[in-house]
């Protein structure tokens, strides 16, 4: 029987049940239940600050522009991307991983909480009732540190689901969390944010504690969980080791290399998002209080398409599911064109269709990440998971804010139609990549 120190080509046994910590049905389903409890916890919480609407339109009402937006997606992308890897190795060699979660959620909490208490001194104001010259650089800093944590926090995340959960019943963990916590985040919204942004000066005070309290309770969520230890070694590391481990991954996996080719051209869409609220409201003068119309929109969509291409990818495989999620998410920027470009009067009611395929975008990721766990040996899922974040990462950390800057100059249609093209080839690339479970069974 395959054990998970085992030296064996890579996808030679990708979900092999003796991998998996779930020899106590009890547990499995325990573990199930509270991994979903966790997953909805942060779906609330994420709400309250989407960086596809919420912190694009904070930036703006302190002062931002376009270059402004465009670091975003820098700090999103960087942060899921340069800590994870650093901290790959870290993890691999922890006994017990949900220790790390519990912790790394409980430290997202803290940059909002942080944010929500300035906002509430009121030390933001300058003398003149405006917005103090150092907020912006404040927000940006607190904004990356919450990223960093965020990024480990997703890998510790995915790693105990690959240790706990069996490949075929990944796609219904994210479907009942998504089909949770998305009717339960839009109804918190929907309550408590329709106030909040009417008086934004005020307002941000309970939206970043809202953000601040989910994450919070979600740790907890970790306690109940049943986890045996794991007995990997770790191996002293340079501080570029683990990125020169990372390519040389992508250089010798061949399976692994047409992945990440096909997370790469996926990770641009990214770099448009900031930018679709501020579409709206300059070309079609929707205001803040739209944002909660959106907000709900985008997460009614992201329910839909999990509790869809969840059974799908189980049944399946998540090669299909990433191929229909990633063409779906290129009729976004073309949306967000031809929408802007109608009279004001009716464009503006048709202004949410936008956000309704942004849910494309989690449920993508979800699915890269669970593709990637069936492709890697559990004792490997770190290392393959955190590089194929990097990979999601490159072009947005590198262009970003030359698209933020080429929106300012362009437009937005010219850099909006690169973006939906992008997308298309990255769609028609998975025909390219490997099946797992077909492989495994002789395909």
């Amino acid at each position: 029987m395959l054990r998970p120190t085992e030296e064996l080509p890579i996808n030679e046994e990708p979900y092999d049940s003796a991998q998996l910590d779930i020899s106590d049905p009890q547990y499995e389903w325990r573990n199930f239940s509270w991994l979903a409890v966790h997953q909805v916890m942060l779906r609330i919480g994420w709400i309250f600050k989407t960086e596809s609407i919420v912190m694009p339109a904070f930036l703006d009402f302190i002062g931002g522009g376009p270059v402004l937006r465009g670091f975003l997606p820098v700090l999103n992308r960087f942060g899921f991307a340069v800590p994870p890897v650093l901290y790959a190795e870290q993890l691999k060699a922890t006994p017990r991983k949900k220790w790390h979660l519990a912790r790394n959620t409980f430290a997202m909490s803290v940059p909002f909480a942080i944010l929500s208490l300035l906002w509430q001194s009121g030390a933001w104001r300058d003398s003149s009732g405006g917005v103090e010259w150092w907020v912006a650089p404040l927000v940006l800093l607190l904004y990356g540190i919450f990223f960093a944590l965020t990024g480990m926090n997703q890998l510790s995340g995915h790693v105990l689901q690959g240790k706990l959960v069996r490949a075929t019943h990944r796609g219904r963990l994210m479907s009942v969390s998504i089909a949770i916590g998305s009717p339960l985040a839009i109804g918190a919204a929907w309550v408590l944010m329709q106030r909040w942004l009417t008086t934004p000066d005020t307002g941000f005070v309970g939206i970043f504690a809202a953000t601040a309290v989910a994450f919070a309770i979600g740790s907890l969520a970790m306690l109940p969980v049943h986890e045996t230890a794991d007995q990997y070694a770790s191996v002293a590391n340079g501080r570029f080791t683990p990125f020169r481990e990372a390519m040389n991954l992508v250089a010798t996996d061949a399976d692994f290399r047409r992945l990440a080719a096909v997370a790469a051209l996926f990770g641009t869409s990214f770099m448009l998002f900031p930018h679709y609220q501020t579409l709206g409201r300059e070309r079609l003068n929707l205001a803040y209080k739209d944002l909660i119309v959106w907000l709900c929109v985008q997460n009614a969509a992201v329910a839909v398409l999990g509790i869809l291409t969840g059974p799908l990818a189980d049944r399946y495989g998540n090669r299909l599911a990433l191929r229909l999620t990633i063409l779906g998410g290129a009729s976004t920027p073309l949306l967000a064109c031809g929408l802007a470009r109608l009279d004001p009067e009716i464009g503006r009611h048709w202004y949410w269709l936008v956000f309704a395929t942004t849910g494309m975008t989690p449920v993508t990721i979800k699915l890269l990440s669970n593709y990637t766990l069936e492709i890697a040996l559990r004792e490997h899922h770190p290392r393959y998971v955190s590089t194929v974040g990097l990979c999601l990462a490159a072009p947005v950390i590198i262009l970003s804010p030359l698209v933020g800057w080429l929106v300012g100059l362009l437009g937005y249609e010219p850099v909006f139609l690169c973006g939906a093209v992008l997308l298309v080839i990255g769609g028609l690339m998975t025909f390219w990549i490997i099946e797992p479970r077909g492989k495994l069974n002789g395909g």
